[in-house]
């Protein structure tokens, strides 16, 4: 459920990063200071490179284990051993 959770998260700030980048060009083409709109854009994508990276550990740790128990896949099944 947390990794659905962090995926709509990514998608939702990615989304406003888009509007909030479309809004500084506006900003730009009217010849308005946009120091601070640059502010907010960069915290913004420092943000959704958080999430990335918390939903990257989660998916590893997801694959590590076999699907549907806790039990952890310890080394290479015998059938793709050379």
């Amino acid at each position: 459920m947390r990794l659905f959770a962090i995926r709509n998260e990514i998608e939702h700030m990615r989304r406003q990063i888009a509007r909030q980048r479309k809004d500084i060009l506006r900003l730009q083409r009217a010849g308005i200071d946009i120091c601070a709109a640059e502010t907010l854009l960069a915290r913004m994508q420092e943000r959704v490179d958080g999430l990335v990276a918390e939903r990257d550990a989660l998916v590893g740790e997801q694959r590590r284990k076999y699907p549907g128990t806790d039990k952890v896949i310890n080394g290479t099944p015998a059938s793709r051993r050379a």
